[in-house]
């Protein structure tokens, strides 16, 4: 039987039923950082599979977190390229069931360098409304939602309406008329925003740092939001001096900043 998680999470508030409990493997401490959720079709584009990419890998530069549901296409896209050990894993069935087995390998990385979730049950196989109950948890995690192609119809679409439910910021992908209708919908009904710049929009959640040594803790998040030097050092002291003298941030005209 797996761990089960006993504690509540925060970003569970936004739901109307909070999972009674949830069963887990791997590293919890991925829950503290900021995520970002991101879904779409099993089946997408060249296209779609190459901006899922560069997204996740933006994100993942700041230390963001990407969650997911493991599913083929989208799904798997966002996991690879954001790193196992940067990537939450929400499955629709029990931890020891390797589902979808075309992602058994991602799963079993994401095991052992990220971290996979789940409300069900060890020997429990999917369903279409456990897979539903799947893509809320994926939802209620993320600060915001990024579906990057969905079409009319699509599961991805009941995403949305959760992230609606709960009050998040949606966004998508550019595409052209007669692709990916869905998410053309969303936009034209003004429901989701478009991601035109993927540095632009990945710069909201802070700056990249390629540096692996940088240990993306609380203090590495809050300097990711641009503080004042007096607000860092009300908090975390002498370390913003110490942060400054190994280079891991700079102090300019008061304002503290990741190198």
């Amino acid at each position: 039987m797996s761990p089960v998680v006993t504690t509540h999470i925060r970003a569970f508030e936004s739901m109307k039923k909070y999972p009674a409990e949830l069963f887990f493997r791997g590293d919890l401490s991925l829950l503290k950082r900021p995520m970002v959720s991101i879904v779409g079709t099993r089946t997408p584009s060249l296209y779609t599979q190459q901006i899922t990419e560069q997204i996740a890998k933006a994100l993942a530069y700041r230390g963001i977190c990407i969650v997911s549901g493991a599913a083929m296409g989208v799904d798997a896209c966002a996991h690879h390229a954001a790193g196992e050990e940067n990537t939450v894993a929400v499955l629709g069935c029990g931890l020891d069931i390797r589902y979808p087995s075309i992602n058994r390998g991602l799963i079993e990385g994401i095991e052992q360098k990220g971290l996979l979730l789940s409300p069900f049950n060890d020997g429990f196989r999917a369903t279409k409304w456990s897979f539903v109950v799947r893509n809320e948890l994926v939802v209620a995690l993320g600060d915001v939602l990024i579906v990057t192609e969905a079409d009319m119809g699509s599961g991805s679409l009941r995403s949305v309406a959760f992230a609606k439910e709960m009050g998040k910021r949606i966004y998508v992908i550019p595409h052209r008329l007669g692709e990916s209708e869905g998410t053309n919908r969303l936009v034209q009904e003004g429901e989701a925003e478009v991601i035109y710049d993927i540095e632009a929009f990945a710069s909201q959640f802070g700056k990249a740092v390629m540096q692996s040594s940088i240990e993306k803790d609380d203090f590495f998040y809050f300097c990711q939001s641009y503080p004042t030097l007096d607000e860092a050092i009300a908090r975390f002291g002498d370390r913003v001096y110490e942060a400054e003298l190994e280079g891991i941030v700079t102090i300019h005209n008061g304002i503290v900043r990741l190198v």
